[in-house]
């Protein structure tokens, strides 16, 4: 699982679609952090969700998870919003919800488009406690594009491909790296990633996009860190921003298609 917001999104949508239960959602959101405390951004959006002002409150999961039933019946209704800079599709234009998200590089929209909705930003506390921020959105945006799983899947083949270019590229042009290997260290990172579960009903085809949205993530993260001994230049940190970019916009394309197919199908069953 590549975020604290997909693993909401996934497994919400699986309990409000009856396949998974509370205790389902509450248990796969603690692998985050076990401690979990929410609280609305202002008094507004406490007054209309029933959260404690000024404020957090612990035991988040069951909150949200009440805070989700209020605002949709259906779980087609929850989208993961994944926004980076000079990315920031799906996010409700000009609101403190938009500008959380986009700071945190992640989020829940909750409500159905053209409709008031809520907006959720977990941000990482200390190493064990996750602070999810509640924002009120006014008009829930309407979804800017579909991406079929088809497409992302595909998209993803060819990005693990250019993604391990990239690493071989970058690496080619440094003189080494305290970590060591980085096939080990992809190998380790992978594997703490796999201590995230998913729900049972994820669509097979959606599971293997994840699967590979993760790979190419690691990857990446792999060839950013593996910086030179000496800092780059400002022309060879420019290179390196356009080659990796377009990459990890393919993983939050992939992310996001997933996820919000896997919601769809839920809804449907």
């Amino acid at each position: 699982m590549s975020s604290p917001s997909a693993t909401l999104t996934l497994w919400a949508a699986s309990w409000l679609a009856g396949d998974s239960a509370p205790d389902d959602v509450i248990d796969a959101l603690q692998q985050w952090a076990p401690m979990h405390l929410v609280g609305a951004v202002d008094a507004a959006t406490a007054l209309s969700t029933d959260l404690a002002w000024p404020g957090v409150q612990d035991g988040a999961a069951p909150i949200l998870l009440r805070l989700v039933r209020r605002c949709t019946d259906t779980s087609g209704a929850l989208r993961l919003v994944l926004p980076a800079a000079g990315d920031v599709r799906g996010l409700p234009a000009g609101t403190d919800f938009a500008r959380a998200a986009l700071d945190a590089g992640e989020g829940v929209i909750v409500g159905e488009p053209g409709e008031p909705g809520i907006g959720l930003v977990p941000v990482v506390e200390g190493p064990d406690v996750l602070r999810w921020s509640v924002h009120s959105i006014a008009n829930v945006p309407p979804l800017v594009e579909h991406t079929g799983l088809g497409e992302a899947e595909y998209a993803m083949r060819e990005a693990i491909r250019d993604a391990a270019q990239a690493l071989l590229q970058l690496s080619s042009v440094q003189t080494g790296h305290a970590d060591g290997d980085p096939r080990r260290r992809i190998a380790e990172a992978l594997d703490d990633r796999a201590h995230h579960r998913y729900p049972d009903s994820l669509p097979t085809r959606a599971l293997r996009i994840l699967d590979s949205a993760d790979q190419v993530a690691t990857i990446l993260e792999v060839a950013e860190h593996d910086s030179p001994t000496e800092a780059p230049s400002a022309s060879s940190a420019a290179a390196r921003e356009e080659l990796l970019r377009p990459l990890w916009s393919a993983v939050r394309t992939a992310r996001m298609a997933a996820v919000s197919a896997s919601a769809r199908a839920a809804h449907r069953a």
